[in-house]
C-alpha cells in the first residue's frame, strides 16, 4: 500500500520522526544580525518613500520595503522556530541617526550612506543556506539599482538622473564629512590648548593664555575651513558648468560623435547594441536641453541642476561644524584655570571623540567600542605630544 495516499497506515519500525536539529548559538545570533538589517532597512526606505517628492522614486523605495520584507520574514521565521521572540526588534541606533539626518535634513545626505551599506553587504547571503535562493541576487540587484535605473529599468528618466545625481554629486558622503570636519575641530584645538598649558606649567598651569591660543586656534581653523571648502565647490562648479557647456557645443557640432559615446555608455550599463543604440538616438534627436542634460549626467558624472552644490553652504557648514568640535577641550577653561581645567578638558575631549567614533559608524557599520575607542586613543596621543613639547619650551624659555 502507498503510505504517502492515506493517513491510516501506521509507520514501520525503521520510519523515524525528522527532528528539525537547534540551531547553534551562533546561527542565531547570525539569523539575529540578518534580521536586525532587514528591519533597519525596511524603516530606512519607508522614510525615504515618505520624503520622497517624485512619485518613481517613492514607488522605488516602497518595492524595495516589500523585497526587505520578505528577507525578513525569513529570518525571523528562523528565529522564532528556534524559540527566540522577535516581536521587541526595532530599528537599530545607526539606522535611527539616518532616520533623524533623513527626515530633518532630506533624503539625499543619506542616501549615499545606505548605498554605500547595500555595496558592501552584497555577498552577504552568498554562505548562507538558510537564504531563499532568490535573496543573493536581491542584495546584488540592491547594490547595481542605481546603475540599472539610469538604463531606463522601470523608473522614468528624470527620476533615473536624479537618483544617480544624488550618488556622484555626493563626492563620497556628505555624512562622513560632517563627522569629521567636527574630528578636525575637536583634535586641532584639544592639541592646541593643551600644548599652551604644557607651556604655562611653570606659571599659571593653564587659564588666560590657554583660553586666548584656544580661541585664535578655533577661529584660524574655522575660517581656513570654510575658505578652502568655498574655493574647492566653487572651482568645482566653475569647472562642472565649463565641461557642461562643452557638451552642449560638442552636440551641437558632432550629434553623431555623442550618441555612438552615448550608445556605448548605455551597452556598458547591459543593455544590447540595439536597444542601447535606440535610446542613444531618441535622447540626441531629441529637445536639446534635455539632450545635455543626459549626456552631461552619463558621460560627465554631473548634476546641471546641481553642479556639485552651493559653495556658500559648504563653507558654513565647514566652519560651525569645525567650530563646534573645537570648543570642546576649550569649554572647561572658560570656567576653571590650572589642573583642574587641563583635566575637564581631556575628560570632555575623551567624551566627545568617542561620540565622534560613534557617529563614524552610522557610515562604517563597525564596532562602536573599537572605533571610538580608537578616535580617543588618537586624540590623547596628539594631545600628549603637543602637551608635552608645551612643557619642554615652557622650560626653556623660562
Amino acid at each position: 500500500m502507498d503510505r504517502s495516499r492515506t493517513g491510516h497506515t501506521r509507520p514501520m519500525s525503521s520510519d523515524k520522526p525528522t527532528i528539525p536539529p537547534v540551531p547553534a548559538r551562533a546561527d542565531i545570533a547570525r539569523y539575529r544580525e540578518n534580521l536586525q538589517g532587514e528591519i533597519d532597512a525596511i524603516a530606512l526606505y519607508s522614510l525615504l518613500a515618505e520624503k520622497e517628492d517624485s512619485r518613481a522614486v517613492k514607488d522605488f523605495y516602497v518595492r524595495m520595503v516589500e523585497v526587505e520584507s520578505i528577507h525578513a520574514g525569513v529570518w525571523r521565521a528562523q528565529l522564532e522556530a528556534a524559540g527566540v521572540n522577535t516581536s521587541g526588534m526595532g530599528p537599530a541606533w545607526r539606522a535611527r541617526v539616518l532616520m533623524f539626518v533623513a527626515r530633518h535634513f532630506g533624503p539625499s545626505l543619506v542616501v549615499p550612506t545606505i548605498a554605500e551599506r547595500e555595496a558592501s553587504d552584497q555577498a552577504m547571503y552568498d554562505d548562507q543556506p538558510e537564504a531563499l535562493a532568490r535573496m543573493p541576487g536581491d542584495e546584488r540587484s540592491h547594490a547595481r539599482l542605481f546603475r540599472e535605473l539610469a538604463a531606463g529599468r522601470g523608473v522614468e528618466g528624470g527620476a533615473i538622473a536624479r537618483i544617480e545625481g544624488r550618488h556622484r554629486g555626493s563626492g563620497g558622503n556628505q555624512l562622513r564629512a560632517a563627522v569629521l570636519g567636527a574630528n578636525d575641530g575637536l583634535v586641532s584645538n584639544l592639541s592646541i590648548s593643551m600644548g599652551v598649558a604644557g607651556a604655562a606649567t611653570g606659571a599659571s598651569a593653564g587659564g588666560n593664555p590657554v583660553l586666548i591660543a584656544g580661541l585664535a586656534g578655533m577661529m584660524a581653523g574655522a575660517l581656513s575651513m570654510a575658505i578652502g571648502e568655498w574655493l574647492s565647490v566653487q572651482s568645482a562648479r566653475e569647472l562642472y558648468a565649463h565641461q557642461v557647456k562643452v557638451e552642449r557645443e560638442e552636440l551641437l557640432q558632432v550629434p553623431d560623435e555623442e550618441e555612438e559615446e552615448l550608445t556605448l555608455i548605455y551597452q556598458s550599463k547591459g543593455l544590447t547594441a540595439e536597444q542601447a543604440r535606440l535610446m542613444a538616438k531618441s535622447i540626441v534627436g531629441g529637445e536639446i536641453g534635455r539632450a545635455v542634460d543626459t549626456l552631461a549626467r552619463e558621460e560627465l558624472g554631473i548634476d546641471p541642476d546641481e553642479l556639485g552644490g552651493s559653495a556658500w553652504v559648504a563653507a558654513l557648514t565647514s566652519f560651525f561644524l569645525f567650530a563646534a568640535g573645537a570648543i570642546v577641550p576649550l569649554s572647561p577653561f572658560f570656567f576653571a584655570t590650572g589642573v583642574p581645567a587641563v583635566v575637564a578638558s581631556i575628560v570632555v575631549s575623551a567624551a566627545a571623540l568617542m561620540l565622534v567614533g560613534a557617529a563614524i559608524t552610522v557610515v562604517t557599520g563597525s564596532s562602536v567600542l573599537r572605533t571610538g575607542g580608537r578616535q580617543v586613543l588618537l586624540g590623547m596621543f596628539a594631545a600628549a605630544v603637543t602637551f608635552g613639547l608645551g612643557t619642554l619650551v615652557g622650560h626653556a624659555v623660562g
